[in-house]
């Protein structure tokens, strides 16, 4: 089964990381105020980029990394990656 990394621009201007393995539902629920603490208190402006990854362990190993970035390269590989 397929699992995404996904990166959410907040209203702030911060980014939230994630893995999961449907985007859009779990987009949603971020949008609601029913996903992760971090985006209640810090709402969704947009989803960046999501990538697929061959299964969960992929995508958290990618998730790890990407959470060691700063913000700047968080942005610059979001724009490398299509958003």
């Amino acid at each position: 089964m397929a699992w995404y990394l996904y990166m959410i621009e907040c209203n702030d201007g911060s980014i939230y990381t994630g893995i999961t393995v449907d985007v859009a539902a779990r987009y949603d629920a971020h949008r609601s105020g029913k996903g992760a603490r971090y985006t209640r208190s810090h709402p969704p402006r947009r989803l960046l980029v999501s990538i697929e990854y061959a299964d969960r362990s992929a995508a958290a190993k990618a998730e790890v990394q990407m959470k060691r970035l700063t913000a700047s390269e968080k942005r610059i590989f979001c724009l490398r990656h299509g958003a």
